[in-house]
């Protein structure tokens, strides 16, 4: 792992213990995740890999962020305030599903680092994997995850309160 990748973690988990306390959602609900989104995508995906079973391992790890992130978007507290719009909080399922699924990753690429890099190699070649399929399926589950969280809370608090990031959306005929 490189110091960048330490870094973009660190963000995560911090991004996390941060909506740890009660907080407005409002339009940095929206932008900040999708900024992060946008950043990480464009440094990590360059190409999506379509050899063997590649887009497969990608669909299969995406799955599960999105997973990880609906199920950490009802786990999440959202409310309406005294001011009428909509509040969150993280509290500790839903926390700990988000810091699970950045640790997996984590725990991953450092045993391919140090030590199981040939039972990867093992396996991808009985599977038909190449290594930048692992890179853009672990992507795919972080921003799946992301994504998933941040449409499953503002889905909630629209219910709520009609609006989207505060921002009053009319509901469809």
């Amino acid at each position: 792992m490189t110091t960048t990748d330490y870094l973009l973690n660190g963000l995560f988990v911090f991004s996390v213990l941060r909506q740890v306390r009660e907080r407005r959602l409002d339009l940095q609900s929206i932008l900040l995740p999708l900024g992060i989104v946008a950043f990480v995508a464009h440094s990590y995906i360059h190409t999506v890999p379509s050899a063997g079973n590649d887009l497969v391992l990608v669909g299969l790890l995406a799955s599960v962020g999105i997973t990880l992130g609906v199920l950490s978007g009802l786990t999440t507290r959202v409310r309406v305030g005294d001011d009428g719009a909509a509040r969150t909080r993280v509290g500790w399922i839903a926390g700990s599903l988000l810091i699970g699924g950045m640790l997996a990753r984590m725990v991953f690429v450092l045993a391919a680092e140090h030590g199981a890099g040939g039972a990867i190699s093992s396996f991808s070649a009985t599977n038909h994997l190449t290594a930048a399929a692992w890179t853009v399926a672990l992507v795919a589950m972080a921003l799946c995850e992301i994504i998933a969280r941040m449409v499953t809370v503002q889905v909630r608090a629209y219910r709520m309160t009609g609006t989207v990031a505060g921002l009053p959306i009319p509901a469809a005929a």
